[in-house]
């Protein structure tokens, strides 16, 4: 998977087409990525007789689809990911610019 945690991304399909936001973790197990602002649900939690937790309604950022999300270049123009060798090391970048990504 080529976008990694702390990668800025934009939303290419569903229904936060277009809204940007922080990559805060990726699951590359299950191909999807969780991204800040992005993909907001209400969940609704039990009441805990036990504790002092009430019952309410969270809101929760649920994983999105790697497939369904492009990193953002330098330029704030969506790009695909590739890896080009630099020395001995293996740097990732920006398709359409050539540029660096960090």
């Amino acid at each position: 998977m080529k976008i990694k945690k702390g990668d800025k991304v934009i939303v290419l399909a569903g229904k936060d087409k277009g809204k940007t936001g922080e990559v805060v973790r990726s699951l590359p197990k299950e191909n999807k990525v969780i991204v800040s602002g992005v993909n907001i649900v209400k969940k609704h939690t039990r009441n805990r007789f036990n504790t002092d937790k009430k019952g309410e309604i969270v809101d929760k950022t649920m994983p999105i689809n790697v497939s369904n999300v492009a990193l953002i270049d330098s330029k704030n123009k969506p790009t695909r990911v590739g890896y080009k060798v630099v020395g001995t090391e293996k740097v990732r970048v920006a398709k359409k610019s050539g540029q660096e990504i960090k």
